[in-house]
């Protein structure tokens, strides 16, 4: 590990991670998580970030020593490489991804919540969708903004050199922008922008049919899906789930933002069932933090508290 994670079990919680599933006190027990050993590690004298060659010509950009554990993609064109989302921005990403590719670099995100736009600034080819919650986002989050998500148990061991005074989310412009349908060739490899609202209105994944791969940003991983925060829409994330869920016989591996960096294609269905479970009301919920926690097989998904 990059850091060391497991040292930080003996020390007091200083702020535990609330409204984010059951399953949150001593996460970092977790870690190293096995699936990781399935992939080849790159550039292991990173202070920061973990890195992974996932497929070839497909790098996963992990952050395993904050709460989110957050993940990134690099997607190797024969032309140029795309990055899916820039991190949590608590260590640069740009000197990182320069190692991996001397291609030029476009970014586009997932979605502009705090952990997957930390690093955009230091980009200049930077591709968004054209929706309000997305532009707004491009002024950044001041540090009184941000401060909860790296206190306490959030971030038991900062990176070198970290200054929780100084951390923020800095300002970037998109100058670009996908819709949904769109096609975008990278060289040798084309992604196909989905736009999937729900987690939030914002959110996309990005599909690679040659490949039958799905990266999913934060729509579905194996762990909590949000659909309680401000701006999660439960109604839109079912219909993106059914939406998904078509996908099944076209998608071989999901490639997911959090925890671990790929995951099933069978979970777009079982995504979509679960949704549909909660709307009919045959799934039990547990009241968490404001909210409602569903749990099914390797997932589970948390709702506004008027779902129960």
């Amino acid at each position: 590990m990059a850091v060391s994670i497991a040292a930080c079990s003996q020390e007091p919680a200083q702020d535990v991670v609330e409204g984010r599933g059951a399953e949150t006190a001593n996460w970092w027990d977790n870690l190293p998580r096995a699936e990781w050993s399935n992939y080849e590690r790159v550039l292991a004298d990173e202070a920061w970030f973990e890195i992974y060659r996932v497929f070839p010509n497909v790098y996963a950009i992990y952050e395993p020593g904050q709460f989110e554990e957050v993940i990134s993609f690099l997607i190797v064109g024969e032309e140029r490489a795309l990055l899916f989302d820039t991190g949590l921005g608590l260590a640069p990403i740009a000197p990182t991804i320069s190692k991996l590719t001397d291609r030029p670099i476009s970014v586009l995100n997932s979605h502009n919540h705090y952990d997957h736009i930390g690093g955009n600034h230091e980009f200049e080819d930077i591709a968004g969708i054209n929706v309000p919650y997305a532009l707004a986002r491009q002024a950044g989050a001041s540090n009184d903004a941000v401060r909860e998500f790296i206190a306490g148990d959030w971030l038991p061991e900062p990176p070198p050199g970290f200054n929780a005074d100084d951390y923020e989310i800095k300002p970037y412009e998109i100058d670009g922008f996908v819709r949904d349908g769109i096609a975008i060739d990278i060289g040798g490899v084309t992604l196909e922008v989905l736009h999937t609202p729900g987690h939030s209105p914002d959110s996309i994944c990005l599909l690679d049919r040659a490949n039958r791969r799905l990266y999913t940003g934060d729509t579905f991983y194996l762990a909590p899906l949000y659909a309680h925060l401000e701006g999660s829409d439960f109604d839109q994330y079912a219909a993106t789930a059914n939406r998904l869920a078509a996908l099944t016989p076209d998608v071989d591996h999901l490639m997911t933002s959090h925890n671990v960096p790929v995951a099933d294609a069978k979970y777009l269905q079982a995504m979509a069932d679960g949704f549909a479970a909660i709307e009919n009301k045959s799934a039990a919920g547990v009241e968490t933090d404001g909210a409602v926690e569903f749990s099914f097989d390797g997932f589970s998904i948390i709702a506004p508290d008027d779902r129960n």
